[in-house]
């Protein structure tokens, strides 16, 4: 069973910037991908971005050039640089890490919150 251990949420002004972590209990590399989705109360969880096993890395239109995904394959742990932030960001933010095979798994972290002030 994948651990999952996010942390670096906290309170910014708008314009500013954070940096999470996803600290996994297990090699990342055993995953097919690793992302990271968020949900604002009222609202679904959604994706932001994701990084797949060969490195390539996806972004949701909203947050395209703002944040940055990168992970450290040798301390099994995934980041996400958030600059620019908006009171729109403000929301938990949930490390997610997929296993492929014959079932697809997925594995999720308890979350971070981010709280961006106007």
């Amino acid at each position: 069973q994948a651990q999952l251990v996010e942390s670096g949420g906290g309170l910014v002004q708008a314009g500013g910037s954070l940096r999470l972590s996803c600290a996994a209990s297990s090699s990342i590399l055993s995953y097919i991908a690793m992302g990271w989705y968020r949900q604002s109360p009222g609202r679904q969880r959604e994706w932001v971005e994701q990084i797949v096993s060969g490195g390539s890395s996806f972004y949701a239109d909203s947050v395209k050039g703002r944040f940055t995904i990168s992970r450290d394959n040798a301390n099994n742990t995934v980041y996400l640089q958030m600059n620019n932030l908006k009171p729109e960001d403000t929301a938990v933010y949930y490390c997610n890490a997929r296993r492929g095979g014959i079932v697809v798994s997925d594995y999720w972290g308890k979350g971070t919150l981010v709280t961006v002030s106007s």
